[in-house]
This record gives C-alpha cells, sequence and structure tokens, in this order.
C-alpha cells in the first residue's frame, strides 16, 4: 500500500474505534480487537496469519504488564486494607497544618495513587476532604482539586500504575526512567493545577459537602472483598486509622520498589555490567522482582504484624484482582493493535509524514493522546493506543533511555486532559462533590487540562537535555 493509503487505513482504523466505543458503546477490549483484526485484512496481512498475529501483540504486552498490574494491584490492597492510606493521609495533613492542607492533599494523592487505583484511592479519601472542608468553614473545591490532581497525576505518569505501564512496554521504555520524569513532571502539575488552580477557582465556585455523600464514600469504601469477607471492610476509616501502622514504616515500604528500580537504572547508567553489584542490581532493580519484594514486605509488615493472618493476606490478594481484569484485557488489546500497525509498515509512513511536518517525537506523543482521550474518555485507552501509534514512528530513531521514558510522559500527560462526559472519572468526581455538569467541566475538566499541559511543558523542557 501507498503511504498515503496506510495513513488513511490509520484514520480510519481510529475514527471506528470511536464509533464503535462512543456511539455504539461497545467496550473497548472488543472494539480495539475487532479494529485490529478489519485493519489487519485490509492491510494485506493473510486471513490465515491474523489470529497468531493477535496472539503475539496480545502476549508481547501482557507477558510484562500483567505481571507489573498484579503486583500493584495487591500492593495497593493490602495499603486499603490496614488503613495505611488512611495514615498517610491523616499524618500529612497534620503535618502541614491547617494552612498549607492543600499541598498536604496533592502530596497525599500523589503519594496514595501510586499503589492504589484512582478510583480507590478517591473513596478512600473522599471523607478526609468532607471532613476538612467542615472544619475549616471554605469551599469543598479547595481541599478536593489538591486531592484529585495528586490521584491524577500519579494514576497517569509514575509506574506501577497500568497506563503507564502499559505505555512503556509498548514503546520499550525503561520504568525507572519512566517513574524519575513521571515524579519531575507530577509534582508541578499537581501545584498548579491543584493547589493554585484549586485555590483560585474555589473562591468562585463556593459549594459544601454534599448531603448523604459522606455516609455513601464511608460505605464504599468499607464494601467490596477483602480479610475476613465483609467484617474488616466494614471499619470506618476512624477504625482503620486507629489500628493503622506508623507513617515511617508505610513510606519505608512504598519507597522499597522505587528506590530498586531507581537503583538498577542508575547502576546501569554509571556502573560495569560485569561487576557483581550491576548483576544483583539487575536482578532485585528488575520491576518485576522489585514490586514481588514490596509485596512481601506489605503481607508482612504491614499485614501479618498488624493483625492479618495467612487467610485474611489470602483474601486480601484475590480482590486486588477484581478491578484489573478488565484493564490488563484493554491493555493487551491495545498490544493487538499496536502488533497490527507495525506488521502493515504504517511505522515508516507515519515516520516519513511527521519528519516532513517537523513535528518533534514528545509533540506527536502528547497530541496523539490528547485527541484520544477527548474521543474515548477512558485515559488508560487513550494511553495504550497512542503508545501504539507513536511507537511506530521510534523505529528509525536512536532515542536514548530517557528520552524513550519522556515519551511515555507526555502520552500519559496528553491521555489526562479535557476529561468530559465521555469519561467515568467526570461522573465520578460530579457525584461526590454534589457539582453540577458546568460546575464540573470548570473545575475537575479544567483541572485536568492544566495539569496535563503542564506535565508536558516540564518533560518537553527536560527532553533538550535529554
Amino acid at each position: 500500500m501507498s503511504t498515503a493509503a496506510l495513513l488513511l487505513t490509520v484514520l480510519g482504523a481510529v475514527g471506528t474505534l470511536f464509533l464503535l466505543i462512543m456511539g455504539l458503546k461497545l467496550h473497548a477490549f472488543v472494539s480495539l480487537l475487532i479494529v485490529s483484526i478489519v485493519t489487519a485484512l485490509i492491510v494485506g496481512i493473510p486471513p490465515a496469519e491474523i489470529v497468531e498475529v493477535v496472539e503475539d501483540g496480545m502476549g508481547g504486552v501482557l507477558g510484562f504488564v500483567a505481571i507489573i498490574v498484579g503486583l500493584g494491584a495487591m500492593f495497593g490492597q493490602v495499603l486499603r486494607v490496614t488503613g495505611a492510606a488512611d495514615r498517610i493521609a491523616d499524618t500529612l495533613v497534620t503535618a502541614f497544618g491547617e494552612r498549607r492542607v492543600p499541598w498536604s492533599l496533592g502530596l497525599t494523592g500523589l503519594i496514595v495513587a501510586i499503589p492504589v487505583f484512582f478510583d480507590v484511592a478517591l473513596v478512600l479519601l473522599i471523607p478526609l476532604v468532607y471532613t476538612l472542608a467542615r472544619r475549616l468553614k471554605k469551599s469543598l473545591i479547595i481541599f478536593a482539586l489538591p486531592l484529585l490532581a495528586g490521584l491524577s497525576a500519579g494514576h497517569s505518569l509514575i509506574p506501577p500504575t497500568p497506563g503507564p505501564v502499559a505505555a512503556a512496554g509498548i514503546v520499550g521504555a525503561d520504568l525507572g526512567w519512566v517513574i524519575l520524569l513521571g515524579i519531575v513532571a507530577a509534582v508541578p502539575a499537581v501545584i498548579l493545577s491543584g493547589v493554585v488552580y484549586g485555590r483560585f477557582i474555589g473562591a468562585r465556585i463556593d459549594v459544601g459537602v454534599p448531603e448523604g455523600m459522606e455516609e455513601e464514600a464511608r460505605d464504599q469504601a468499607g464494601g467490596g472483598d477483602g480479610a475476613d469477607g465483609d467484617d474488616d471492610e466494614e471499619q470506618s476509616s476512624e477504625d482503620r486509622l486507629e489500628n493503622a501502622p506508623g507513617f515511617g514504616l508505610i513510606l519505608t515500604i512504598l519507597a522499597v520498589p522505587l528506590l530498586l528500580i531507581l537503583g538498577n537504572t542508575a547502576t546501569e547508567a554509571l556502573v560495569d555490567p560485569e561487576t557483581p553489584i550491576a548483576q544483583v542490581m539487575a536482578l532485585v532493580g528488575d520491576p518485576i522482582v522489585a514490586l514481588i519484594i514490596a509485596v512481601l514486605l506489605a503481607f508482612y509488615v504491614l499485614g501479618m504484624r498488624h493483625g492479618l493472618d495467612r487467610g485474611d493476606l489470602q483474601s486480601v490478594a484475590s480482590a486486588a484482582f477484581t478491578p484489573v481484569g478488565l484493564i490488563l484485557l484493554v491493555t493487551g488489546a491495545g498490544g493487538v493493535f499496536g502488533e497490527v500497525l507495525e506488521q502493515s509498515g504504517v511505522g515508516d509512513a507515519i515516520e516519513e509524514v511527521f519528519q516532513g511536518l517537523g513535528f518533534p517525537v514528545l509533540l506527536l506523543a502528547f497530541l496523539s493522546a490528547v485527541v484520544l482521550r477527548v474521543a474515548l474518555g477512558s485515559s488508560t485507552v487513550a494511553t495504550v493506543t497512542a503508545a501504539a501509534i507513536v511507537a511506530q514512528t521510534l523505529g528509525g530513531q536512536d532515542l536514548s533511555a530517557p528520552m524513550l521514558a519522556a515519551v511515555v510522559v507526555a502520552i500519559g500527560a496528553g491521555a489526562t486532559v479535557l476529561s468530559h462526559v465521555n469519561d467515568s472519572g467526570f461522573w465520578l468526581v460530579n457525584r461526590f462533590l454534589g457539582l453540577t455538569e458546568k460546575q464540573t467541566l470548570l473545575t475537575w475538566t479544567a483541572m485536568q487540562t492544566i495539569m496535563g499541559g503542564t506535565a508536558f511543558l516540564t518533560v518537553f523542557a527536560l527532553s533538550f537535555a535529554l
């Protein structure tokens, strides 16, 4: 096929995804598989080989991503059940003081969102926001937006959350560099979008705690699967906090996998790979092994030493997989789409066009994710699909490990902006904050856009030194 025909095929495939997911309300997993198979036929992949391409695409991504996401989910579930997430929030708010509560909430969200999924973390921490808004007699928005910004930035930019992990796997980026650049990009993004913009818009939209929502949030935080069935899970935030591990201990456990992964990245750059220390770090600093170590530490130090027996931990581990199943399927289907694009030769065509336009690769990554985010709603689907498209332009470029990580962060930044009515997060925030649709656009949507734009500009500026 000609370059023009290949590009038209890609545009048609993405457009069909929009139609299936938004227009026909077909699940993203099924939509991605259908579009991938049809695209494979159009670009000339022999029908007898298409199933093999699908299996290769699915397995190639999930072989790494499924392990990372699964371990991360188990780690986060332990934090949730043991009250560790509540302890983080309470300690940081107390340490920062009432005048700097928005700063503490932004930091709380950023830390908690790394191991805990966005919606779970929001349900766990929103009662704290309600309490602060009542105690300090200020608009709920002033406290909610910093927390939401921290949660969203952690979820979208910093592994081991599914989006950045999947994107890193697709483009071949080192997770250590992704963590490092993700944190660097997230900090100013949370400050500007959550703390600064939150204070600005909170002074103009004065809303209180929605009637009945505090009790519902506590019920949801206590519901679901967990240790000892429902008994432990029905504990209130105060009950979990009373029995929770200490803040220093929790922070140490959280830091272990991040430090091991970052340590391996530093060792690869600075130490001869044949030396014993480099060999050891290559093993313990691998993301999979680092997370296994962190999960085992969490099971014993946070779980067994604080009242959970082996049966409880088994229930906790099993419950962790409930919210990640569909995420993994969508991620794998995105890998299938990427494999079809790679087999078609569209990468050379896209690279040729964008080289002609002079688009920097980071701008391409960001804009691709923005378009997909606006159209599809889901930040994870947008991240995975954008990574599959952008990966096709990277084959002929000799990018450094930090630059590949910057591409992943740029994709994650683009996948956060302009959240609107096709995004489940939009309605979750709308409901828990008791806002109208217009108020949700002025708060949540604007915050997400400022956050994504700031994160992209930060990593784009850093790219000149990478």
